[in-house]
């Protein structure tokens, strides 16, 4: 319950802008004046759906651990003209954990659990909201991550699309499912890994 108040008051100045700039002129797009909170958002994958969300109307707030990066990322999407915050939060911090078992279960279980508990009552205030949660194709099929080419081309065998896929292919799905296109799914597993064998 502690960690929850902390990331819940983390986030509190970016709640607060976010929440005057969506009290203004509505903005056009299938997530108009919707507030969208994109962790590890900096880059890559959350980079592109943070930039995605924004496209389509989002107000969104970009949180990473680190500063620099925060600002860098809010730049970038600012001079797009796009209704964008940064703040700088971690949120599984706790002496960043001692052992690899623990920072998964912290970063991967607990913090989610707890991200989603801290935005909840701010959804709830605005009568309605999505949680996205991405996680990797590894979850159903563990393979070590490629460092060279010839680990990658083994990893394009197993794919029905034999290619790595972009961010952007991630972005597009998450903002369908903050859409009210999407009003109607929960609790679901969308997969976009390519045709990568993905089923428990």
């Amino acid at each position: 319950m502690q960690q929850a108040r902390l990331l819940l008051n983390c986030c509190a100045p970016a709640w607060e802008s976010v929440r005057k700039a969506s009290s203004g002129m509505a903005r056009r797009g299938s997530l108009a004046n919707k507030v969208a909170l994109v962790t590890a958002s900096t880059d890559g994958i959350g980079f592109a759906i943070a930039g995605r969300l924004a496209r389509d109307g989002a107000h969104v707030v970009v949180s990473s651990r680190k500063q620099q990066n925060v600002d860098r990322a809010v730049a970038a999407l600012q001079g797009e003209g796009l209704s964008v915050v940064g703040i700088v939060c971690h949120v599984g911090k706790a002496e960043d954990r001692e052992r690899l078992v623990a920072t998964i279960l912290n970063i991967n279980v607990k913090a989610t659990a707890l991200m989603t508990k801290a935005v909840v009552p701010e959804m709830e205030k605005r009568g309605g909201g999505s949680v996205v949660i991405v996680a990797s194709i590894a979850a159903y099929t563990p393979f070590p991550l490629w460092m060279d080419k010839e680990r990658e081309e083994s990893i394009k065998e197993t794919m029905q699309i034999t290619r790595i896929g972009k961010p952007d292919e991630c972005a597009g799905i998450v903002s369908f499912l903050c859409s009210e296109d999407a009003s109607y799914i929960t609790g679901e597993t969308v997969v976009v890994g390519g045709g990568t064998p993905s089923r428990l």
